[in-house]
Parts: C-alpha cells; sequence; structure tokens
C-alpha cells in the first residue's frame, strides 16, 4: 500500500512538472512571437520597389519577378537564428562583405530604423 501511494505521488508530481514546463514553452498573449501585422507591413515595403525592393535581388515566397543576384530568402530562421545578425546585415551587408552590392539600407537611409525592423521581421519568417 504504501509503496502505491508513492508511485501515484510520484506520478502526480511528474505530470505537474510536464504542465508545468509546458506552460513555460508555449507562448502567452504577450509572447516574444512576431505578430501576423508587423510581419505583414515588412512585407509590404520589401516587396515596395520604391523602398525595400528585395525582388530585385532575391527570390522568395509570394515574390513575382525575383532578380538571381542575390540568394534566394529560404530557410531565413535556420540560417540566422540571432535575428539581430540579420538585421545588421539589412542595415548595412557591407561590413561583412566590402564588396557586397547590396544596399546599405540603414547607412545610407533607405529604410528608417523602424522599417528595417519591420523587413528583419518578415525575412526571419521566411
Amino acid at each position: 500500500m504504501r509503496r502505491l501511494s508513492r508511485l501515484a505521488l510520484l506520478a502526480a508530481a511528474c505530470g505537474a512538472a510536464a504542465a508545468s514546463s509546458a506552460a513555460e514553452t508555449e507562448p502567452s498573449d504577450g509572447a516574444a512571437s512576431t505578430p501576423a501585422k508587423v510581419i505583414a507591413e515588412g512585407k509590404k515595403i520589401a516587396f515596395d520597389r520604391r523602398k525595400g525592393n528585395c525582388l530585385a535581388c532575391h527570390a522568395m515566397a509570394d515574390g513575382e519577378y525575383p532578380g538571381n543576384i542575390g540568394p534566394p530568402l529560404i530557410g531565413m530562421a535556420a540560417r540566422y537564428p540571432d535575428k539581430s545578425t540579420l538585421r545588421a546585415q539589412i542595415w548595412d551587408a557591407q561590413v561583412l562583405n566590402p564588396i557586397s552590392v547590396m544596399p546599405p539600407f540603414g547607412r545610407h537611409g533607405i529604410l528608417t530604423e523602424e522599417e528595417i525592423d519591420k523587413v528583419t521581421e518578415f525575412v526571419h519568417s521566411l
């Protein structure tokens, strides 16, 4: 009997620990996940031929008539696990590659800081 109660106690503890662990990994209402609205705004900027104009050089999902000078923008979260590295690349690709043909969107003021943040969120979602 004593052994049975210990097993029941152990099972209850494991269940509580699993529930606690699941609660910690599931996003809550104010979670770090990026709102779809920000991603949509970033997509609009990226596809705008007068702003980001990413399609001039990159193929990406939903893009019509993409260029092929730059790499396709796929699997970006895997390629850039740290979003700040991706943002820095968009801000000024010439820091890591001085002969890059990618415009330095931040350094030249082509996009605002807020626009760069939104484009980063969109590109990271690809």
